[in-house]
């Protein structure tokens, strides 16, 4: 049985006023006291959560309730970077993203990587657009469910590889959209620095009676443009686990990013980029809540 039905991630309001405070050697995790809250909004709109403490420092060994509660004063990302080694993302993976695209079905996933210093916390944290990239006005979102691999995967077949997922977040797949056309591989148009905006909540897998029932919507300034349930993957996520563990060895935290839905901006007409002072929220279904990411351009303050 889980210890956990959604775990978050935070520096305690008593900390979070120290300058000192670091989010490493600070961060708590805990669950939430209210089982409704969405986490990620009731944060950036300083309203207080409280959490129930637990006795471990990772979501990957969570421990048990201590008794102890704190407010939350800074959401971080559910897994730190030094957790997740290299991101695992998925492209085009959803029928009516392929159908906006103009691209074919495809008949296997399609995978590119992140590094984890792409890895970052939800607001106040900042997704800055690197100055090389500002220029070229071709900045997207992308907003995506988030596996979280809890115990080494290898050679898994799909009938087992839910035995492997300890549960899902939201995250961004941030992307500069030249400068990933430009090349055949797409690692580097989507690498940099806090490319991967991730949170607020981990839910765990055992409390998701379906994952096809999953939603996902992304809100860009306030207007909707993104919503889809998962029932339109193309590869479901028993299938993506399975796949990435084929002679390759899926480490606890792994951090596995399955697509985005039909919406992006750069496929509307006219084209839709992410510019300064911009705010992107990821929302996702079943108690993970809004993920909130503030645009800002390298050499802007």
């Amino acid at each position: 049985m889980a210890s956990f039905t959604r775990l978050v991630r935070f520096i305690p309001k008593s900390s979070s006023d120290d300058i000192n405070a670091k989010s490493d050697s600070d961060a708590l995790i805990g669950e939430p006291v209210d089982l409704e809250v969405d986490v990620g909004t009731a944060a950036y709109e300083t309203k207080p959560v409280e959490v129930h403490v637990y006795s471990g420092l990772s979501v990957l060994k969570p421990g048990q309730k201590t008794g102890r509660k704190e407010f939350v004063g800074r959401l971080l990302s559910p897994l730190a970077q030094m957790e997740v080694g290299t991101i695992r993302c998925v492209g085009l993976n959803y029928l009516n993203h392929a159908k906006e695209v103009n691209l074919p079905i495809p008949d296997i996933p399609t995978l590119f990587m992140k590094p984890s210093t792409a890895l970052a916390d939800p607001y106040p944290a900042l997704t800055v657009i690197p100055e090389a990239f500002v220029g070229d006005d071709a900045a997207d979102f992308e907003s995506e469910v988030a596996l979280v691999i809890g115990k080494a995967a290898k050679n898994v077949s799909e009938a087992q590889a839910l035995d492997y997922l300890l549960g899902i977040t939201a995250a961004n797949d941030i992307s500069s959209r030249k400068a990933q056309f430009a090349q055949s591989q797409w690692c580097y148009s989507k690498s940099f620095d806090g490319a991967c905006p991730l949170g607020p909540a981990l839910v765990h897998a055992a409390h998701i009676r379906d994952l096809a029932e999953i939603r996902i919507t992304g809100t860009l300034n306030g207007a909707k443009v993104q919503d889809s349930k998962l029932d339109d993957l193309i590869f479901s996520i028993p299938k993506i686990i399975s796949f990435l563990s084929q002679g390759t060895t899926l480490q606890p935290g792994t951090v596995i990013i399955t697509g985005t839905p039909a919406g992006v901006g750069w496929s509307a007409d006219p084209k839709i980029t992410l510019h300064h002072g911009d705010e992107f929220r990821v929302s996702v279904s079943h108690g993970v809540g809004t993920l909130i990411s503030r645009i800002v351009e390298g050499g802007r303050s």
